[in-house]
């Protein structure tokens, strides 16, 4: 499969040359190791899901490390954890070395823990998500961005029912007590259903049979391990009462088109998902350019009791918040301006832009002036203006 170059790729190698460590997270199969072993073909490369390599660190994991020749890239580190103690002995021994353990892992809360007690101040820690527009125009809403989906879009079907089963449960028994994984499978179909929508956990568990903290768990490994986007509510004293829920989206849209049974792209324009699912699309744009960044991931929705609703508002330097509507029309129309003009009044001193995100028309030229204020972009012109102006950390 041919290497598609990855905006972070700066990112990590700047990383690579101010600290010993870097430690890169994300869901399974984003392309995390893939992206390390190209920028550094040198590091050894070992495979920390290979039962008899645990073996060996757990009998005696100083000798193990010792084995080990330098730069050395440890692949999914959450299957031993253990080992990051000692690899903090090693770096302290020698500070001053740059670039020499390179980490991957896919269980983000666990992992994070462990390097925040045994690492802090020693590894970049980062996070790579599946594939942007700005990476490969075979991103879409059908196939979504993991690469190897892209690679062999033919396969999707095939490759997202291996991925659900393989890796979402196999994770989900590694984190949490699931003893039920035909319940939790209708779990992941039924969230899908409810893409774009308040999260109301209730609702999720009732049809299930399940209690409500047993959804709350199993939101929570699907958080951890990357799949889903919970978008919280933003916050401001506008003097009404707001929301209080977060908005929950599949992280990956092509996996969420395979939970909701949709397989083609006629299928798709007929859905009723079609624009939640675009709405979704454009959240996980969103992270994806500030965790290339290396900035933190900072999203919220707007949704007030009368009814007025903006589907992202996105923190910018010095106080600025752009308001960004997602529609998932090829003709926007002055009238779908209409919330982002009426927030943007409630809102004078957070300045920043507001813009409609549409989908891309392949034969009318869209003018981007939709109203006084407000931009039209189509989803890759709005990823680049993300990107601008944006200082590199």
């Amino acid at each position: 499969m041919r290497y598609i170059p990855r905006q972070m790729e700066p990112l990590v190698l700047r990383a690579s040359r101010h600290f010993p460590a870097v430690v890169l997270t994300g869901p399974r199969r984003a392309g995390k190791t893939t992206l390390l072993r190209h920028l550094f073909p040198r590091a050894h490369y070992v495979v920390l899901e290979d039962p008899d390599i645990q073996a060996r660190v757990r009998s005696d994991v100083r000798s193990f490390l010792d084995g080990l020749p330098r730069p050395t890239l440890f692949d999914e580190i959450q299957n031993t954890p253990e080992l990051l103690n000692y690899v903090r002995t090693r770096i302290d021994e020698k500070p001053s070395q740059r670039g020499q353990w390179f980490f991957t892992g896919s269980q983000e809360a666990p992992l994070m823990q462990g390097i925040t007690e045994s690492m802090a101040g020693r590894a970049a820690v980062l996070q790579l998500l599946p594939f942007s527009v700005m990476e490969t125009p075979k991103v879409s809403l059908l196939t979504g961005g993991f690469p190897e989906v892209l690679a062999h879009s033919q396969a999707r079907s095939l490759w997202f029912n291996s991925y659900v089963q393989t890796y979402l449960e196999r994770d989900v028994r590694t984190i949490t007590n699931v003893r039920d994984l035909v319940t939790f499978r209708r779990f992941l179909s039924l969230l899908a259903s409810r893409h774009g929508q308040i999260l109301n956990k209730t609702d999720l568990a009732a049809p299930l049979g399940v209690s409500v903290p047993t959804i709350g768990a199993w939101l929570h490994v699907l958080e951890m391990t990357g799949q889903i986007i919970l978008v919280a509510p933003y916050f401001e004293n506008f003097g009404k009462r707001l929301i209080k829920s977060p908005k929950v989206y599949w992280e990956d849209s092509g996996l969420a088109c395979h939970l909701l049974g949709i397989t083609s792209q006629s299928e798709l324009e007929r859905s009723p998902f079609l624009g939640a699912i675009f709405e979704g699309f454009v959240a996980a744009e969103i992270l994806k350019s500030q965790t290339n960044l290396g900035g933190r991931k900072e999203l919220y929705y707007f949704r007030d009791q009368q009814g007025l609703e903006v589907d992202f508002l996105v923190p910018r330097g010095n106080g600025e918040v752009w308001l960004v509507e997602a529609k998932a029309t090829q003709t926007p129309r002055p009238a779908m301006a209409g919330p982002l003009l009426s927030l943007a009044h409630s809102l004078p001193k957070r300045g920043g832009r507001q813009i409609l995100v549409h989908r891309k028309s392949r034969s009318a030229v869209v003018t981007s002036a939709l109203a006084p204020g407000v931009q039209a972009l189509d989803v890759e012109q709005f990823v680049a203006a993300l990107r601008e102006g944006v200082r590199h950390p």
